[in-house]
């Protein structure tokens, strides 16, 4: 066994076949909080998103085709991350950091987050105004506002 980069080799012998060799890609694992040791409200929107995807995560990756990932901050820090990647398979959503280069980051607060979620604010507003910062390309926002509408009912 050795380890190369992100990877673990494992070798072995098998007595059908001739040496066989297979690796595990290494993720770095964060402890899951519950949503009350976190106290963020938006944990139950991406909680109530990732139940959607469960039911139609594989015809979204297949519109979609991006990876996102939301940094919510706290008094200018970022104390929790969510992943939707519906690049690959038929969509998942995690806490933590993208896995693969997200295609768009969402960097805003809990606070700012509920009000978008809740029709207080209008994304572009958001933006315009500083509450709301993205990083990649916007345009595969605008297309996850509409889809998101569609499928995930969450109000």
């Amino acid at each position: 066994m050795w380890k190369e980069g992100k990877k673990i080799y494992i070798q072995s012998k098998i007595k059908e076949a001739a040496d066989s060799s297979s690796y595990v890609t290494l993720r770095s694992a964060s402890p899951k909080p519950s949503v009350k040791a976190t106290g963020l409200r938006s944990d139950l929107i991406f909680e109530e998103i990732g139940h959607s995807i469960k039911q139609v995560g594989s015809q979204l990756a297949t519109k979609v085709n991006a990876v996102f990932q939301w940094d919510i901050t706290s008094n200018g820090k970022v104390v929790m991350q969510w992943t939707l990647d519906l690049k690959t398979g038929s969509g998942e959503i995690y806490r933590g950091a993208s896995c693969s280069p997200a295609d768009t980051i969402f960097i805003l607060s809990d606070h700012d987050f509920m009000d978008l979620v809740l029709g207080k604010i209008k994304p572009q507003r958001a933006l315009f105004v500083g509450r709301l910062k993205v990083k990649g390309n916007i345009m595969l926002g605008q297309k996850l506002v509409m889809i998101l509408k569609d499928h995930v009912k969450l109000i």
